[in-house]
């Protein structure tokens, strides 16, 4: 009698895998400007330099502005991006420009940037020239780590 081997099964054709890829979390939305504003922050003031504009900003919206400044001329241009109130002096010096007054200064960048009561006409030396009324405005409403932000 002939023994018959056991078959083996053919193996089965190789199928095509393919991984499904992990999900991926969306993109972030794009930052949203305060109407009215290139700022995208929700509270604190907003500068844009190439209109000599800034306003205050709170909740998402103008709580004040704009109003009218001046900025940093060549050399001394003022820092565009997002910055925080650091000090606040109510009558200070400028040292490095003879003693010039810099009244309601509210300083946002170390290096002694900050916005004060100054000429509307003069560019400054990085600093951020408002009114009289404005400059006592923002020094009486931004408080210590509120958030300035700069635009060109």
């Amino acid at each position: 009698m002939p023994t018959s081997e056991p078959s083996t099964p053919a193996p089965a054709p190789p199928t095509e895998t393919t991984k499904t890829p992990d999900p991926q979390p969306a993109p972030p939305p794009p930052p949203v400007t305060v109407p009215g504003t290139p700022c995208d922050i929700t509270a604190g003031a907003c500068v844009r330099l190439s209109t000599n504009e800034s306003w205050l900003i709170s909740g998402g919206r103008i709580s004040y502005g704009p109003v009218p400044t001046t900025s940093g001329r060549p050399g001394y241009e003022t820092p565009v991006g997002y910055h925080e109130v650091l000090w606040k002096v109510e009558l200070d010096y400028s040292r490095d420009f003879e003693m010039a007054e810099m009244p309601y200064s509210t300083y946002f960048v170390s290096n002694g940037i900050a916005f004060h009561e100054g000429s509307l006409t003069d560019e400054s030396h990085g600093c951020i020239h408002l009114s009289r009324e404005a400059a006592a405005k923002y020094f009486r409403t931004l408080q210590v780590g509120d958030q300035v932000q700069v635009t060109a």
